[in-house]
């Protein structure tokens, strides 16, 4: 075992220091070569070490480099080497960690990250919290325990009694809510289809004074932190429409509600606080290894309530915290470890830096493009740009030649009628030469585009 995970090691290593200077989107030659992983099941054991050399010589070059300082299409954070190596650890510990009694050392770590990342959030210290797979497992986790409190309200039990004959609950969004919440809300039982949208700014940040008047069991999703220009809706507002009626307030706030952590940004969060549940990620901004999503809720036992689960044979009775009486998972990796061990090397500092070093290079983006003639659509508050370089058609074909040119990785995307380039600056290890180096590669290939069309 020893000189497997060396040979491993040494592998995972020499990818991770191979960030900076490959190429982010893998070229065709290693793409053609994925085929030699289509082959028959082996009759009989293969050498380890032959099983990771494949894995690596094949699998390697034909990654892309997510987790690089140039890879820019979606708010994905790289890995920061403390939060890769705790995972190793944890990896090798091999904890379930669902019960206290049977796997303390990791349920005592994820209550202490638990509670840190409170602080960094600035949400109430007395919430619950659940580490889960991602935003969208946490925005099912927070609107699973906004189901069970407005139903609980007007007596249902939703867990015990289902949603057959249970008075209809009343979902709001803004009119660019994310995926991930629809699709919650319809794993949820409470329809895809049966949201009421409320109208949205000219950055996407929804109208507190178009939310309808509510009465009964009712749900508004609030947005931290729009996916395309990084707008974060007037929560507090909302909240006071909202919560006087006794409606449920509930953040997406995938990767908007770490501006908290930031000095300059946090004014953008204000009244966030204020909510009833949130959900997160720490595999965006906070830069753990994939896959780490939060859920908090407000009161604990109400999260409780909707996601406990006892048996028999299971050892819950404990004056400590259960970790799965409050995540959908019952089996589950040790998450809280990683993002302990980046909290702890980090500290409050580290993290404001690393949420300002991120928003300041979205800032340069925007500025360098703005200078030579292309139309940046939104406000650049936090890590997100959108930009144009004039027809669809020429935004379009800039976005795929910039990929194929591989010294970075920008997406597409169409938002409020025009199609756009997206710039997402997410990682750690992004630098000031990497900006520069991207924005001269995307200037290069805007103006070849340009030249090739007159």
């Amino acid at each position: 075992m020893k000189d497997l995970l060396h040979f491993a090691a040494a592998r995972a290593i020499a990818y991770a220091e191979g960030l900076g200077s490959r190429r982010v989107a893998p070229d065709p030659q290693a793409l053609a070569g994925l085929s030699r992983f289509e082959e028959p099941l082996p009759d009989g054991p293969t050498d380890p070490e032959a099983v990771l050399a494949l894995l690596d010589e094949v699998g390697s070059p034909a990654s892309i480099a997510m987790a690089g300082p140039r890879f820019f299409g979606f708010v994905i954070g790289g890995a920061l080497p403390i939060a890769l190596a705790a995972n190793w650890l944890a990896s090798a510990w091999d904890q379930n960690t669902g019960m206290y009694r049977v796997t303390p050392a990791t349920a005592q770590i994820e209550q202490v990250a638990l509670r840190w990342l409170l602080e960094i959030l600035a949400l109430p210290p007395t919430c619950g919290g659940a580490f889960v797979t991602g935003a969208t497992s946490a925005n099912f986790t927070a609107l699973a325990a906004a189901r069970h409190a407005v139903l609980a309200r007007v007596g249902w039990d939703s867990e015990a009694d289902g949603l057959f004959g249970a008075p209809p609950v009343t979902v709001v969004v803004g009119d660019e809510v994310h995926p991930s919440v629809i699709k919650s809300l319809g794993l949820l039982g409470l329809g895809r289809r049966r949201v009421v949208r409320v109208p949205v700014d000219g950055q996407g940040r929804m109208r507190p004074n178009a939310i309808p008047r509510l009465s009964g069991p009712a749900i508004v999703c609030a947005q931290a932190g729009n996916v395309n220009t990084g707008a974060v809706d007037p929560v507090g507002e909302i909240c006071e429409v909202a919560q006087a009626v006794g409606v449920w307030v509930h953040v997406d706030g995938a990767f908007g509600l770490w501006a908290a952590a930031a000095p300059s940004r946090a004014r953008l969060v204000e009244g966030v606080g204020q909510a009833d549940s949130w959900a997160t990620d720490a595999h965006k901004w906070l830069n753990v290894p994939y896959d780490c999503g939060l859920a908090f809720v407000r009161e604990p036992d109400i999260l409780r309530a909707a996601m406990a689960v006892t048996a028999e044979y299971l050892p819950t009775e404990t004056e400590y915290r259960n970790p799965s009486d409050y995540t959908p998972e019952l089996s589950r990796r040790a998450r809280g470890v990683d993002v302990w061990a980046a909290l702890r090397q980090l500290g409050r500092a580290g993290v404001a830096d690393l949420v300002e070093r991120c928003c300041r290079h979205a800032r340069r983006f925007a500025e360098r493009l703005a200078d030579a003639g292309y139309e940046i659509l939104n406000e650049v508050v936090l890590n997100q740009v959108l930009v144009s370089f004039g027809e669809p058609e020429t935004t379009q074909r800039v976005i795929a030649r910039v990929q194929e040119d591989g010294t970075c990785w920008c997406g597409g995307t169409e938002w409020q009628g025009r199609v756009a380039m997206r710039i997402s600056v997410s990682s750690w290890s992004t630098t000031d030469a990497d900006v520069e180096q991207s924005i001269e590669a995307i200037l290069r290939i805007a103006g070849a585009d340009c030249v090739s069309r007159t």
